[in-house]
């Protein structure tokens, strides 16, 4: 079946600035324009997302958050929630290893998440990864099945969820040694596998992502595998140049 790439450019804490957040977005814009036939995602820093909405006001360019609350409101200093993100972002990045290590975000964390955002109409972006240790001791199956599971466990259903899955391995992430484009695949299928069992009807339409030192030199390569949609770009996705060459590599895909 053929799946739309999703090219997500996940900026984290970056840039500092309100102008370059919106000098950003308006390059993308202009690169996403060439390629119609990929979903490209903009996930800025929250207190930019007013900004960079406006700003790519009538562009092909979908705007996605890094995280958010499962609650719809409450006492949770810090925290945006599901409903604060209402006509500011399409997507949500959920689960990233980086909220995971930094802010104890848990398995069990990530499913709520995901199911509170399709309740209320977000496209959540699941991240999902094996650390350097487990790859050496041979547990990456285990910890995708996992995590896998865990993360999509509360959705009653997968079909018109929205959902997309993001391979990420923690180990690759910011570090410039991305996995090999058949590793990267065969833990790719093994998550399609998941979801089929999981979800026969859905499996084949929800896009799965490889994220993890993605650049202009690996990008076509990984985007040639069979069950590699897109994908989820840190580092990269801050140099407008870079990340129109990995939107033109997945529309070539």
């Amino acid at each position: 079946m053929s799946r739309t790439p999703v090219v997500a450019g996940n900026w984290k804490m970056n840039p500092p600035t309100r102008d370059e957040a919106v000098a950003l977005a308006r390059a993308v814009a202009g690169a996403a324009a060439a390629v119609p036939s990929v979903i490209t995602v903009v996930c800025p820093p929250t207190v930019w997302l007013e900004r960079v909405h406006a700003a790519l006001a009538g562009t092909p360019v979908a705007i996605g958050a890094q995280t958010m609350h499962f609650e719809e409101r409450g006492a949770f200093t810090g925290e945006t929630s599901p409903l604060m993100l209402a006509g500011l972002a399409e997507f949500v990045i959920l689960g990233h290893s980086e909220r995971r290590q930094h802010d104890a975000e848990t398995d069990e964390a990530v499913g709520w998440k995901v199911a509170s955002a399709v309740a209320h109409g977000l496209r959540p972006i699941a991240a999902i990864g094996e650390r350097a240790e487990e790859r050496r001791v041979g547990a990456t199956a285990s910890v995708i099945d996992h995590q896998l599971r865990t993360a999509i466990g509360r959705l009653e259903r997968l079909s018109g969820s929205g959902l997309v899955i993001a391979y990420e391995p923690v180990w690759a992430i910011g570090t410039g040694d991305a996995a090999s484009a058949e590793d990267a695949q065969a833990v790719c299928a093994q998550i399609r596998a998941i979801l089929r069992e999981t979800d026969p009807e859905a499996a084949d339409e929800i896009p799965i992502q490889y994220g993890g030192s993605v650049t202009a030199d690996n990008a076509a390569e990984l985007f040639a595998q069979p069950d590699i949609d897109g994908a989820l770009v840190g580092g990269a996705s801050l140099k407008p140049d870079v990340f129109a060459d990995i939107l033109r590599a997945a529309a070539g895909a």
